[in-house]
């Protein structure tokens, strides 16, 4: 088995076009064709988690954050990247990150918190957008079937918690082969025309050549026509934090305390208590103080997240109570996640979660 192997199963799960534009996602150290022996799963690369890789005698680290983030002009062993950079390559250790991918679909990181959490009916907090094309395409009668579920294997017609989604009409098409043509129907230089079901469907633009790929093969026309319209809607199954509801609702102190044990036992920064009860919860894991009205728009009782600065805090207005649980303890979950992806697809192969604490905040 090689890397790619493993890697290509979280990229399935969360593709790499869906990480920001600030992020390093993906294959950081080695050679993706290179066999694999054996995986460790962590949320953070350092010198400890490498020689614990060592160890093991595994070959492939799966991280939530990027060991190397920023541009690396030397590496000299100056500080814990570049030591670690050296230590993977020594030992032929190949390193991959998946950090804002898995953040930003809606079974990821935050997913994997509300199921900590106990939340049903959730949503994403804050989708993208920009990210959806519509497929149109022309199909004769008697193929409609075929090109139709060739594009829903390919990925696209999703919608919600819907799949083999599209819209069919019925009219004619018309052409003329020339010379150089081998028409399906029709005559060389004839017009011809044709009964055909205009197929329509949305797929994430991500996977836009796949799709077209796949409806080409399966298509019966020397020449299918198509076309690609870029769509305004938003992506709700992708994008930052999730808001989901509670089975039932609970008191205020009695939640935060439910949510200090969770999340490891440290103390939870949050304001004030409003005095409802707690029954929407929005999260997101890490840094999410960029989604406090988002969260208050969608009417959450409560935001957990963590990094919220001092200013951040009066941005609640005893509208909603804001819990900073903590980077690490909001991530920690991520390990999990990593390692029930692979184990789903590959039930026998050597997955490990790692024993290291790398959270670097002691609490005193």
């Amino acid at each position: 088995m090689q890397i790619k192997t493993v890697t290509d199963i979280i990229e399935t799960f969360a593709p790499l076009a869906l990480q920001e534009k600030y992020d390093n996602a993906g294959l950081l150290i080695g050679n993706p064709d290179s066999p694999v022996n054996g995986v460790l799963v962590c949320v953070d690369v350092t010198e400890s988690v490498i020689d614990e890789a060592i160890v093991m005698n595994l070959n492939l680290i799966i991280a939530h954050h990027p060991l190397i983030f920023n541009g690396l002009k030397k590496i000299t062993g100056q500080n814990e990247v570049q030591r670690c950079v050296i230590k993977a390559i020594k030992n032929d250790i190949a390193i991959y990150a998946a950090h804002t991918n898995v953040d930003n679909v809606i079974d990821g990181v935050n997913g994997r918190i509300a199921d900590k959490i106990g939340l049903i009916n959730r949503k994403v907090l804050q989708s993208k957008s920009d990210m959806l094309v519509k497929l149109v395409t022309f199909v004769p009668k008697l193929h409609v079937q075929r090109v139709r579920e060739a594009i829903f294997e390919a990925g696209a017609g999703h919608i919600g918690n819907y799949d083999a989604c599209s819209y069919n009409s019925e009219g004619y098409g018309s052409f003329r082969a020339n010379s150089n043509a081998t028409p399906f129907v029709g005559e060389v230089n004839k017009i011809h025309y044709e009964e055909e079901t205009r197929i329509e469907v949305i797929l994430p633009e991500y996977i836009q050549n796949k799709v077209i790929a796949s409806m080409i093969k399966a298509h019966p026309y020397e020449e299918p026509a198509y076309d690609i319209f870029p769509l305004l809607n938003d992506y709700q199954q992708v994008g930052s934090g999730v808001v989901g509801e509670l089975v039932e609702a609970e008191n205020e102190s009695g939640f935060l305390q439910r949510m200090r044990r969770l999340f490891g036992g440290n103390p939870i920064r949050h304001t004030a208590l409003t005095g409802k009860k707690i029954k929407k919860v929005a999260v997101c894991g890490g840094s999410g103080s960029f989604l406090l009205q988002d969260a208050i728009k969608a009417g959450a009782d409560i935001f957990l997240s963590a990094d919220f600065k001092y200013h951040d805090f009066f941005g609640a207005e005893n509208k909603i109570i804001i819990a900073d649980v903590g980077h690490f303890e909001t991530e920690q979950f991520t390990k999990e996640l990593f390692f029930d992806i692979i184990r789903k697809k590959l039930p026998t192969f050597a997955v490990h979660i790692s024993k290291v604490n790398t959270n670097p905040i002691i609490y005193s």
